[in-house]
């Protein structure tokens, strides 16, 4: 950062949530019950929680009298869930690039995260030709065509260098539908296929050799194929030694009395949005219990949540300063 430009830190979160899903919950999704330190309802974990902290650790400070030295901004935004529409438009519209550090509020159990995974979806379509179930041989079978490529999948390896924090990449098939009728060759197979790829890993790579994959087995049986990213959003990390960083974690120690050990996390955030375009170092810091996201009768604790609070004050002050004309 340039000695005499102004800093800004951005506070960011999503305001959109997952469905509830098909499991009753015990307590009502949109109740907000609390018992004892847990409060109950979608989307308090992942990530209303970590919002309305940062929603009232801004009003906080207004409400003080305490004048920064530098910019406070909270931006929030929509379609995180599915592929950082939001976050694209905040990006394209050049909203935030003047930021010079930022923080997302994403369910960490307060604790600092300073990388993520990325996130490539792609859908995987073989093509065949419908015959008479009794005459597979006249036909071309798009379904067999698509279990000889995940066959193969079984044994593929990617080409990394491990990520001390992240590890390796990781591959899940999410979804596959195909087939007409049980006595007709299937003529269409498509498979919806999850990758979570670390630094370092380039994404077309990744589908060129896919691409080489569905080749070996699709051009022998006459089968056809096709590849298509419904999502590309890149790892990111901010180097742990990094000033903000470091004020983070004092910052933790000071206003919460803990020792913090920076980490890293599987699911991907805004920042995969936001990271590679300002170039700015950037933190996962949040109230909510990761393994609750996503999940039936998801809960925040309480405590954590007040937690967050003091702690995005006590950072904001910390960065930002007070201005002298206070």
């Amino acid at each position: 950062m340039h000695p005499c430009q102004k800093k800004v830190l951005v506070l960011s979160g999503h305001l959109d949530t997952v469905p509830t899903g098909s499991i009753e919950w015990e307590h009502e999704p949109f109740g907000g019950v609390r018992v004892g330190n847990r409060l109950y309802g979608r989307g308090s974990t992942d990530m209303k929680g970590g919002v309305a902290a940062m929603v009232l650790a801004m009003e906080y400070l207004h409400r003080a009298g305490i004048r920064l030295g530098g910019t406070l901004r909270f931006a929030g935004t929509v379609g995180e869930e599915v592929d950082c529409l939001g976050a694209k438009a905040v990006a394209s519209r050049g909203q935030i690039d003047d930021a010079t550090a930022m923080v997302i509020s994403e369910p960490s159990n307060n604790q600092p995260f300073i990388a993520h995974k990325g996130a490539l979806w792609l859908e995987v379509a073989t093509y065949g030709k419908t015959a008479h179930g009794s005459m597979p041989d006249q036909g071309v079978n798009a379904i067999m065509a698509m279990a000889r490529f995940i066959h193969k999948l079984n044994s593929y390896r990617f080409s990394y260098q491990p990520h001390p924090l992240l590890g390796g990449p990781t591959m899940n098939i999410g979804v596959i539908q195909g087939g007409v009728k049980t006595n007709v060759v299937p003529d269409q197979c498509t498979m919806m296929l999850d990758i979570r790829t670390v630094p370092g890993q380039s994404h077309p790579e990744i589908i060129d050799g896919l691409n080489l994959l569905l080749e070996q087995v699709c051009e022998p049986a006459n089968a056809r194929f096709a590849i298509r990213a419904v999502n590309d959003l890149p790892a990111v990390t901010t180097a742990a030694e990094d000033a903000f960083i470091k004020l983070s974690l004092d910052t933790a120690k000071q206003y919460l009395g803990r020792e913090s050990t920076v980490r890293g996390v599987n699911y991907y955030t805004d920042a995969s949005v936001y990271g590679p375009r300002l170039d700015i170092p950037i933190l996962i810091y949040g109230p909510g219990e990761p393994t609750m996201a996503h999940q039936p009768d998801e809960w925040i604790e309480v405590d954590k949540y007040m937690e967050a609070i003091r702690f995005y004050m006590g950072l904001a002050v910390a960065y930002l300063g007070i201005s002298k004309d206070q």
